[in-house]
């Protein structure tokens, strides 16, 4: 009896154990299990297993990755995003027709798969639940389809890194619901449709990285509730619409990288919100205005690449700016003679005065350890770099390129932690074997001293060294190449050209399997182009002209691609593509 009651219990436990299952997972929809598998269906290869998870009857059970339901059995959040950004494939395929029967559906997210391509089909108009929209990073192409624009409860669109193509379709002014668009990163041309500024909710707009055209258009500036307004990188010419200076709540406002030109408006103060001002690369005049020390939140502010000139307010920006960390002014046509007091003084994280006319010793920054990035090139600095870099405790990127650094390479002493320093076009002189070491930071990936006056040899290159580019070019260098050069297991780039170096090539550099770019010209190397070569498959550039080679070219790829100017003024090399090697034929049987 007892035994009865036993089997009684555990029946009852494990239906209620069914109930309770199928009351937190009901079984999905017919229509919408075949929707989703009408898109497994149109995806030729998936590396990310996602899809093979798709299986069974029940796609509400939470075994369908990146499916979710309504208590009701229905499909209303589809997210398939990239798990790993250095993956391969990932999927390729077609976004199916199917998806638009999703009639519940509020989120479609599919972002990050790099290779599913075709159109955006037109049947997504019938998502008419759809909040969320969001398809970057993958290989979309096409027109965006007008259809979108009868979706009035999407509060994002993102479409970024894909390859649309024609224009923003004006249907998009009826969604009025949206916060947020994101159009960067395609191919989208043509001006910004009127009806853009219907959107008044708007609180995000990305349109940078596309091949828009024409002025920017003065009814952005209606769109109070921006926060956002990223233009970078497009066609748009014209000047800064007056009106852009009225949206109080903007953080970011970046116009970099068009055509635009005139003054920058002393309005500008009334972007009281705005923390990032990106104006570079441009063809802005005049002068910089004294109003922009009024930004109190403004820590990123780059008016780099354009035409303005001297003065520079610096007894207002010594005053204002309180948040300010990233500078900018490269490349205008401002005379600076010395890095202002009021950069100098600060404590800044990114400083970058290129082509500003400086000059005399490198300066004296009174809080170096705060400085991440410094771009100091293609000024008149003389003298001053051996501990310029030392106390900078939080440096990762110095370029101190093209000035007329007098110094002895030798005797400069770096942070531990820095990871790109770039010293090309000075008159350094000295040895190597201080900068490029066993002692050589372990953070280092890019080193460039070509183009100056530095001897000695090619220091022993010890395991471990994370260098990614070794730029030794336009030296004095002598000696052999050394054989540890093989532990640089990371390199892309190497290039010692227009030195003297002598010996031969060793086999071992056919180990850098990484390597995209070799340079060996214009030096005095001997013997043969050795075999070991054939194994770097990634290799796009290659010269070894103007040495005193011998022998045939190794043949194979990536060797025998390249153009005969690769090769050319060598002692006897020989060989595709270099005319055929001479040599005896060998006689054949019963001669």
């Amino acid at each position: 009896m007892q035994l009865v009651m036993w089997a009684v219990l555990v029946m009852m436990l494990a239906f209620l154990n069914s109930a309770s299952s199928q009351s937190e997972f009901p079984a999905c929809s017919p229509a919408d299990r075949a929707a989703l598998l009408g898109f497994k269906a149109g995806i030729a290869k998936d590396t990310t297993g996602f899809l093979s998870t798709w299986t069974g009857g029940d796609c509400c059970s939470g075994g369908w990755e990146g499916v979710e339901c309504t208590e009701g059995g229905r499909v209303n959040r589809l997210m398939l995003q990239n798990p790993d950004a250095d993956g391969g494939v990932l999927m390729k395929g077609v976004l199916s027709p199917s998806l638009g029967s999703l009639r519940f559906l509020e989120i479609l997210m599919i972002t990050g798969m790099r290779r599913i391509a075709g159109r955006i089909p037109e049947s997504f108009s019938n998502l008419t639940r759809l909040t969320q929209l969001v398809l970057d990073d993958n290989s979309l192409q096409g027109s965006i389809p007008s259809s979108l624009g009868r979706l009035r409860n999407l509060q994002t669109v993102s479409l970024s890194g894909n390859r649309f193509n024609g224009q923003i379709p004006p249907a998009f002014g009826n969604l009025r619901n949206l916060l947020q668009l994101n159009l960067a990163k395609n191919l989208l041309a043509g001006p910004v449709p009127h009806a853009v500024g219907s959107l008044k909710s708007l609180q995000s707009l990305d349109l940078s990285f596309n091949m828009l055209s024409g002025s920017i258009p003065n009814f952005l500036g209606q769109l109070q509730n921006l926060t956002y307004l990223v233009l970078t990188r497009n066609h748009f010419t014209g000047q800064i619409p007056i009106s852009l200076c009225s949206l109080a709540q903007l953080s970011e406002l970046s116009l970099d990288q068009n055509h635009l030109v005139g003054r920058i408006s002393g309005q500008i103060k009334n972007l009281k919100s705005v923390s990032v001002l990106r104006l570079g690369s441009n063809k802005l005049t005049g002068q910089i205005p004294e109003s922009i020390s009024e930004l109190h939140s403004l820590w990123n502010l780059n008016l780099s690449r354009n035409l303005l000139t001297n003065p520079v307010p610096d007894a207002a920006f010594a005053k204002g700016l309180p948040s300010i960390l990233s500078i900018d002014l490269s490349y205008n046509n401002l005379d600076l003679g010395a890095v202002p007091t009021w950069i100098k003084n600060r404590q800044l994280s990114d400083v970058h005065l290129a082509g500003c006319k400086l000059r005399g010793a490198l300066p004296n920054f009174t809080k170096p350890d705060s400085l991440a990035t410094l771009d100091l090139s293609d000024n008149y600095f003389t003298s001053g770099i051996s501990s310029f870099l030392a106390n900078m405790a939080s440096l990762q990127a110095a370029k101190i390129s093209n000035n007329l650094i007098k110094a002895d390479v030798s005797t400069i002493r770096l942070p531990d932690q820095i990871s790109a320093l770039d010293l090309h076009s000075n008159h350094l002189f000295g040895s190597l074997s201080r900068i490029l070491s066993n002692t050589t930071s372990r953070f280092m990936e890019v080193l460039d001293v070509s183009n100056n006056q530095i001897s000695g040899s090619i220091p022993e290159l010890a395991e471990g060294l994370n260098l990614k580019v070794l730029n030794l070019a336009s030296n004095k260098l002598s000696g052999n190449i050394p054989n540890s050069v093989s532990n640089l297991a990371k390199l892309e780039t190497i290039d010692i050209s227009r030195n003297q170096i002598t010996g031969t090539i060793p086999a071992s550099l056919g180990s850098l399997v990484k390597l995209h770019w070799l340079d060996l010209s214009i030096n005095g190397l001997t013997g043969r182009i050795p075999d070991s070569l054939l194994g770097i498959e990634a290799l796009r550039h290659a010269s070894f002209r103007a040495n005193r080679l011998c022998g045939k070219i190794p043949q194979g790829r990536p060797l025998n691609i390249f153009p005969a100017v690769a090769y050319a003024h060598n002692l006897c090399l020989c060989g595709k593509p270099l005319p055929p090697c001479k040599g005896k034929k060998k006689r054949t049987m019963g001669q």
